[in-house]
């Protein structure tokens, strides 16, 4: 598991969009905080500061603990909306975290040992299915990233969810089904060997005549 993010957010006294367009030209986004059986409040954030843990990876699986006006929220980032054009933060929700809070994330998966691959070795390609897996757990213990193990994979061989080994407590959220995570494709053959190009046809001289 990852460690907590730190924030600090203070609450806004005004809601609206013009409210939320002065926060933003002082360099601060607002955001919601909600969930845990509590009325939701209203926050806002250094823009510089959440910018940071956002580009930082793994924002929305990663725990926050944010201190709002000297109140700690135990939280985990839910969505967070952009700029479509100026492509800048502009609003975040936050779900709060009780100690038995279960969650559905979305947890990144690393591949690893091609190198000890055998199918990569003759040729074949990697070929993954699934970047990232959908699993349910408490919120005080999301993984941080699961692993596929390359190794001894020969070509058309295919690996599913089944093979990762999920810790305590932490189920797949698809249970009617074995999701595919990746495969050894064969080696694709991108152009004709030079012993199946069709020979060139000859082109026959022209003859000249003694007029030339």
């Amino acid at each position: 598991m990852s460690e907590n993010t730190k924030l600090t957010a203070q609450l806004r006294e005004r809601s609206g969009k013009g409210a939320a367009r002065e926060l933003r030209r002082n360099n601060m986004v607002p955001a919601v905080i909600y969930g845990d059986n509590k009325d939701p409040i209203t926050i806002a954030l250094p823009y510089k500061e959440l910018s940071m843990a956002i580009y930082a990876g793994g924002f929305t699986n990663t725990i926050a603990d944010i201190d709002v006006d000297g109140t700690m929220h135990r939280v985990l980032p839910k969505d967070y909306q952009k700029d479509p054009v100026r492509d800048f933060i502009t609003h975040v929700d936050f779900l709060r975290v009780g100690k038995n809070t279960k969650v559905h994330v979305e947890i990144p998966v690393h591949y690893i040992n091609e190198e000890a691959c055998p199918g990569i070795k003759r040729g074949g390609v990697l070929n993954v299915v699934r970047h990232v897996l959908e699993v349910n757990c408490r919120a005080d213990h999301i993984p941080e990233y699961f692993e596929v193990d390359l190794t001894g994979l020969q070509i058309e061989d295919v690996v599913h969810a089944s093979a990762i080994n999920l810790p305590d407590g932490v189920t797949l959220t698809v249970t009617d089904r074995d999701p595919t995570m990746c495969s050894i494709a064969a080696p694709t053959v991108s152009q004709a060997s030079d012993e199946d190009a069709p020979e060139a046809a000859e082109v026959p001289a022209i003859a000249q005549s003694d007029e030339d």
